[in-house]
C-alpha cells in the first residue's frame, strides 16, 4: 500500500521587506524597501504510511504550520511535491478536503450562534454523508466524546473542552482517512485532554484514522504517537521512531523519592558523589538525577535506601521535552 502523505523537497518562500526603525526609516520604508525570503519550510521530505499516527511539532517559527497549511491546500508551496490521499492538495482543494479532517485548536468550524446538532447537519448535507452513516457515527461520537448532554446548545455557550469535542466529532464526521490536528488539546484541563486522546487512540484503532498531530504539549506526543518528527528553522532534525530516539538520546534518569521526615535531610549529601545530583521538590520530596552510562538505576535506588528512610521511590527516564530541547540546542540528533 502507497503512503497516505507523500512530500519531497518542500519548498515554502515568504518574500517580505525589513522595516527600518524611526520617523525617518517610515519614510525611507515608503521610497525604497529592502525585501528579504524567509524560507518558512527548505526542502522538506517525508511519508506517512496509513493508519499511522505522527506527532510534528517545532517551536514558534519552526515552520510546522506552513507545512500543515500546505498539506491540507491553503497555501501553495514554493517548490517540491506534495501527495496527500491521492490528491495535490493546493490544485484540488474543493475535491480534496471531503477526504480529510482538519482541528484547529484556536478555531472552530461549527457555527457560532445555532446548536451544535443544527452545525453537524449542515455539515452532513456538505459532505453529503448518508443519512444512516451520519446517524451511526453521531451515535458513536455522542458516546465516546460525551456530547448528547449539550447537543443542543448553541457553540458560543460551550467550554472549550465542549467545543473542541464537538470539533473532532465534526471533523471525523463523513469519516476521511487522513485527519490533520494542530494543537488539539491546547487550553484544556487534564480530564478533557485525556478524553480527547482517548477517543483519537479508538478512532485510529478501529478505524484506521490516519492523524498528524501537532502540538506543544508533548505528553500528547508520548500518549497518542509512536512516530515523531521535529521542524527547526524550515528544516527536518529528526524523523522516526518515538522510543528509539529516547533510547538512543536520554543521558540521564532520575529517582523521586519521599523522606520518612525531616531528620533524614542532612544525610543527603551523602548520595551526591560524581555524577550524581540530588534536587529538592518539596519539604520531604526529592529528586536524584544521574548519568545512566555511569549509574544504574539499581545501584542509585540501592545507595537510596541504605542511607535514608523513605517511604516511597520511583524510577524515571528524562523528560521528552528535555530531549526535544536538547535537539534544538544542538541542531541535529546524536
Amino acid at each position: 500500500m502507497p503512503p497516505i502523505i507523500e512530500v519531497h523537497d518542500l519548498v515554502k518562500e515568504f518574500r517580505t521587506f525589513r522595516r527600518r526603525e524611526g520617523v525617518l526609516g517610515a519614510l525611507q520604508n515608503l521610497i525604497v524597501r529592502e525585501y528579504v525570503t524567509v524560507h518558512a519550510v527548505d526542502h522538506v521530505s517525508f511519508s506517512i504510511e496509513p493508519g499511522e499516527m505522527v506527532g510534528y511539532i517545532g517551536a514558534n517559527g519552526a515552520g510546522k504550520s506552513t507545512t500543515i497549511k500546505i498539506l491540507t491546500g491553503i497555501l501553495s508551496p514554493t517548490g517540491g511535491r506534495v501527495v496527500s490521499n491521492g490528491f495535490v492538495p493546493y490544485r484540488e482543494r474543493r475535491h480534496y478536503t471531503k477526504h480529510i479532517g482538519v482541528v484547529f485548536g484556536q478555531r472552530t468550524q461549527l457555527w457560532w450562534d445555532i446548536a451544535v446538532i443544527e452545525s453537524f447537519k449542515l455539515l452532513k448535507e456538505i459532505y453529503e454523508i448518508p443519512v444512516t452513516d451520519f446517524q451511526r457515527r453521531l451515535d458513536v461520537f455522542g458516546e465516546l466524546l460525551n456530547l448528547k448532554e449539550y447537543l443542543h446548545t448553541p457553540v458560543r455557550k460551550l467550554s472549550l473542552g465542549e467545543r473542541m469535542r464537538c470539533d473532532l466529532a465534526a471533523s471525523l464526521l463523513h469519516n476521511p482517512p487522513l485527519l490533520f490536528l494542530d494543537e488539539p488539546t491546547i487550553g484544556l484541563d487534564v480530564v478533557a485532554k485525556e478524553r480527547i486522546r482517548e477517543f483519537l487512540k479508538e478512532i485510529n484503532r478501529t478505524e484506521g484514522t490516519t492523524v498528524l498531530l501537532t502540538t506543544h504539549d508533548l505528553s500528547d506526543i508520548e500518549e497518542l504517537s509512536q512516530r515523531l518528527i521535529i521542524i527547526d528553522k524550515g528544516r527536518i532534525l529528526f524523523d522516526g521512531d518515538l522510543e528509539q530516539m529516547k533510547t538512543r538520546l536520554v543521558t540521564y534518569n532520575q529517582v523521586k523519592f519521599f523522606l520518612k521526615d525531616r531528620s533524614q535531610v542532612p544525610r543527603l549529601a551523602q548520595i551526591e558523589t560524581d555524577g550524581i545530583v540530588c534536587q529538592r521538590v518539596d519539604e520531604l520530596t526529592y529528586l536524584i538525577r544521574f548519568d545512566r552510562k555511569r549509574h544504574s538505576s539499581a545501584d542509585v535506588i540501592r545507595q537510596v535506601v541504605n542511607t535514608l528512610q523513605v517511604r516511597d521511590l520511583f524510577v524515571e527516564e528524562e523528560p521528552i521535552e528535555e530531549i526535544v530541547k536538547r535537539i534544538y540546542l544542538s541542531g541535529e540528533v546524536g
